[in-house]
């Protein structure tokens, strides 16, 4: 499994439907982030069990990372036609609604590949996630195993983390939430937020 951590991001150009429910040939990843931090969310199959409840809820906070200027994008190896068919399907019914990120089509798995996601001798992606800055740098990622459903408050929190680090220039400890003080990057300012901080951690 590669660390893609302080990377550039891997740019890519597939099918995909849009927020808007639009079908397009080619959407391009570097093109749709520009000048915006990205949040990547691969997944394993449309029309699942544990990936509905996933996508709904990434769906349920897209106002949140808007707010921040972060693209969603979520990907699988399914096609543009079939994630337009489960954005079509009520959740009620095994769909997952008219999600408003994008949903990219990895046909030829090329994507996950490069992200290093696809689970061996599935062909499908592991649960990765992965949040990338304003550069095209991928800042933090994590990858869950196929049972295990991931946390889309943890990746908001990872935005803000992010975000309050470029601009305080302050680094965030454990269990460090918008509002939150930081820490300096120096052994005073480790010190000096342990002993405020030490029973809280």
């Amino acid at each position: 499994m590669s660390v893609l951590v302080g990377k550039q991001a891997p740019d890519f150009t597939v099918p995909a439907v849009l927020g808007d429910g639009q079908i397009v040939d080619s959407f391009s990843f570097s093109e749709a982030t520009r000048g915006k931090y990205a949040v990547i969310v691969f997944y394993p199959l449309d029309f699942t069990f544990v990936c509905p409840s996933e996508l709904i809820a990434l769906d349920h906070r897209i106002d949140e990372f808007k707010s921040r200027n972060v693209e969603v994008i979520a990907v699988s190896i399914d096609s543009h036609f079939t994630h337009n068919a489960w954005r079509n399907t009520p959740v009620g019914k095994g769909g997952i609604g008219p999600v408003r990120y994008t949903m990219a089509a990895d046909i030829a798995h090329n994507i996950c590949k490069d992200y290093d996601v696809e689970a061996e001798g599935v062909g499908v992606a592991y649960r990765g996630s992965f949040l990338i800055d304003k550069n095209g740098v991928v800042r933090h990622q994590v990858v869950n195993d196929l049972p295990l459903g991931r946390n889309m408050d943890e990746l908001i929190r990872m935005v803000d983390a992010l975000q309050f680090h470029e601009e305080h220039g302050e680094v965030c400890p454990a269990g460090w939430n918008k509002g939150d003080t930081g820490m300096n990057a120096s052994p005073a300012g480790v010190a000096e937020y342990l002993e405020k901080n030490a029973e809280k951690l």
